[in-house]
């Protein structure tokens, strides 16, 4: 049984797909006497627990369940856990490079809050794969199952809307490693206080990373002399040069760092490491090169969906920055990036719902001081339109969005590929 409250109508193209799997569809709304023969409810990421059907499930004791909770209980090979939030969908990609380069495509398999649901493909798995997985906090806050190897990349504001607290976002994230057994490994971000704060919870080896060389008995991923380099406790591997890594951003660092110590962890070779990470130049959507015009160089970041993921991309540039904001708020602080805004962007062109929010917290133009322009508009075509209109040779175009994309677009993917065909048509 599935039920959505959007209508057949507006679910055309899914029934279609859909049209050979015996499969029963209530739609238009979440009707309580669904639950009635029902032995397990599984929302979905964009459902929030509150919602009124899913309420009544727990209080007639009808277990929850998800995707990834059923994928760890039936996958045969060990699974490594990857969240935090930003940078999971980077380091799950990077890692699943290093795992193909040691095990071969074959025995690798990437997926989960990435876009592939691994449970698709669970009865292809063998116990000598190896599968890599993104979580977020959206699926971690039902499940009571964990993957072999976590790790925890960083906690920093984000979902606000949907986790209302803080409080509440860290405990979703942090049941990767509440469920974990006493042999399993997790791997933690010692520069970030977020992540390293749920080292009392590690209930078996911990591997850290960071910029810096770890405690004298904290086994960890570190840098030293323009390398990457681990420290196992007594002695110091190189592992490669930093300037093997192709990813733009300092923020990418910290990545590359991750998926080392996960790979360590996962007890991969170093010459699948530097296999996996030389040639990577990072996953679509996030800093991602569309093309020159006008002069400039056009950049496409949809998956910046927070003002933390913005902040990130507005540093990795260092031209004058043309930058293209908003979409939908997730009720989340733009001090920061509004501090960001003043330091280094020429240009601000806004567009979509959060577009009053931003500017709130930017503030009027002030004559001599950045942003030297700000444009406020109501969809991302017009504010590509105000770009075209404004920029100059030598300037970086970059969408950014710091918000969602679900008050134009069905996700950011689709908003990136909105930008990437608008900007390629430009003659």
């Amino acid at each position: 049984m599935i039920t959505d409250h959007r209508t057949a109508d507006e679910l055309e193209q899914e029934l279609t797909r859909l049209s050979d799997i015996k499969i029963t569809f209530a739609l238009g709304s979440h009707p309580i006497e669904l639950l009635d023969d029902c032995d397990l409810v599984c929302p979905s990421g964009g459902v929030p627990l509150t919602l009124p059907l899913v309420v009544e499930a727990k209080a007639r004791g009808i277990p929850l369940s998800n995707d990834s909770q059923i994928f760890l209980e039936a996958v045969p090979c060990p699974v490594i856990g990857v969240t935090g939030s930003s940078g999971k969908t980077t380091t799950t990609t990077l890692l699943g490079r290093i795992v193909k380069a040691g095990l071969g495509s074959e025995r690798a398999w990437v997926g989960g809050n990435i876009g592939n649901p691994l449970i698709s493909d669970v009865d292809k798995m063998k116990s000598d794969h190896l599968a890599v997985m993104e979580l977020s906090s959206f699926q971690l806050e039902i499940m009571t199952k964990a993957p072999q190897v976590a790790g925890v990349l960083n906690l920093t504001p984000n979902h606000l809307d949907r986790h209302l607290t803080m409080d509440a976002y860290i405990k979703a994230k942090n049941r990767i490693l509440q469920y974990q057994k006493t042999g399993d490994l997790a791997v933690l971000n010692r520069d970030d206080p977020g992540a390293w704060g749920l080292r009392d919870l590690v209930k078996g080896e911990l591997i850290s990373f960071g910029r810096h060389k770890p405690e004298r008995h904290q086994p960890g991923i570190f840098v030293q002399d323009e390398a990457i380099a681990y420290w196992n406790g007594s002695s110091t591997e190189r592992m490669l040069p930093r300037n093997l890594i192709s990813l733009r951003g300092e923020h990418n660092l910290d990545n590359v760092l991750a998926a080392c110590a996960l790979a360590v962890a996962a007890d991969l070779p170093v010459e699948a490491i530097v296999a996996g990470i030389e040639g990577f130049t990072g996953v679509e959507h996030r800093l991602e090169f569309v093309r020159e015009w006008g002069g400039a160089t056009w950049f496409n970041d949809s998956i910046a969906t927070a003002p933390e993921r913005a902040i990130a991309a507005i540093k990795s540039f260092t031209l004058p920055l043309v930058l293209l904001a908003g979409g939908r708020d997730k009720d989340l602080p733009w001090s920061d990036f509004s501090s960001w805004v003043h330091k280094r962007v020429d240009h601000l062109i806004l567009f979509g719902e959060s577009k009053e929010t931003i500017l709130s917290a930017i503030g009027p133009v002030r004559p001599g001081y950045r942003p030297f322009t700000i444009d406020s508009c109501n969809k991302l075509s017009d504010a590509l339109r105000v770009a075209t209109e404004i920029v100059e040779p030598g300037d970086v175009v970059l969408l950014s969005p710091g918000g969602t994309s679900f008050d134009e677009f069905q996700d950011f993917s689709e908003r990136g590929e909105f930008f990437k065909e608008w900007v390629n048509n430009l003659t």
